[in-house]
C-alpha cells in the first residue's frame, strides 16, 4: 500500500452558539503547527445573526471555505481535513457525506441528538462517511452518551477513533490542551481502514 499522503490543511468550523474565534479551534490551530489552519464562520455569523442557517446553507457555505482554502494551498479539497465543534463538525460531516471530498473529519463534541430527545439522531449521513473520523467527546455530554456514540458510529464505514474525556460535558471546558493533543496525535497517525479504536483521558 503506498503511504498516505499527509494534509494540506485543516479547515474548522464553530458550534451553533459561538464563532471561529472560539478557544478550543485556536488551541487545536497552535497545536498542529505547521499544518496550515483555516477557522471559518457561517453566513449567518458574518451577517451578524444568531440563528442558524438551515443545513443546505451551512453545508454549502463549508464547500466553498474548503473549495477556496485548498485552492490557496495548491491542493484539491481531498488533502483537506474539515471539521470543528458540535454542529459545525456534524455539517462538515453532511457536506462530506454529500460528496465533498476530503482526507478525514476532526469532530468535536458531535451533537448525536437534542438533550433529553435520544430518539431525535443525526445519523442517516453517516453510513456515507468513508473517510478516517476523529470524535473527541465527553462522557457526560447530554447530546450523545458513549454508548450511543459508540453504536452509531459503528456505521461509518471509514476507520473511526473516538477520544473520550472524562468527565466531560458538550462544552468541553477546561478540556482545551487534551483536545489538541488528541487532534495532534491523531493526525500524526491517520489509522488505516479498519475497526473503531477508543481512548478515554482523564479530566
Amino acid at each position: 500500500m503506498a503511504p498516505r499522503r499527509r494534509p494540506a490543511g485543516l479547515l474548522l468550523t464553530p458550534g451553533a452558539g459561538s464563532d471561529a474565534s472560539h478557544h478550543t479551534l485556536v488551541a487545536i490551530e497552535e497545536a498542529v503547527v505547521p499544518l496550515a489552519v483555516r477557522r471559518v464562520d457561517f453566513p449567518y455569523r458574518k451577517e451578524g445573526r444568531r440563528a442558524p442557517d438551515r443545513a443546505p446553507k451551512l453545508i454549502e457555505s463549508i464547500r466553498a471555505d474548503a473549495t477556496e482554502f485548498a485552492r490557496s494551498r495548491g491542493a484539491r479539497t481531498a488533502r483537506l481535513l474539515l471539521g470543528g465543534r458540535s454542529k459545525g463538525g456534524r455539517m462538515c460531516s453532511m457536506a462530506v457525506a454529500e460528496g465533498l471530498p476530503a482526507a478525514g473529519l476532526v469532530l468535536i463534541s458531535y451533537p448525536l441528538h437534542p438533550p433529553g430527545k435520544p430518539d431525535r439522531l443525526r445519523v442517516e449521513h453517516l453510513p456515507l462517511l468513508e473517510v478516517p473520523c476523529l470524535f473527541v467527546t465527553g462522557t457526560r455530554d447530554p447530546f450523545g452518551t458513549p454508548e450511543e456514540l459508540e453504536a452509531a458510529t459503528a456505521t461509518i464505514p471509514g476507520p473511526v477513533t473516538h477520544v473520550w474525556i472524562e468527565g466531560g460535558r458538550h462544552d468541553l471546558k477546561g478540556a482545551d490542551a487534551q483536545i489538541a493533543a488528541a487532534v495532534v496525535e491523531w493526525i500524526a497517525d491517520l489509522p488505516p481502514a479498519g475497526p473503531a479504536t477508543s481512548l478515554t483521558r482523564g479530566a
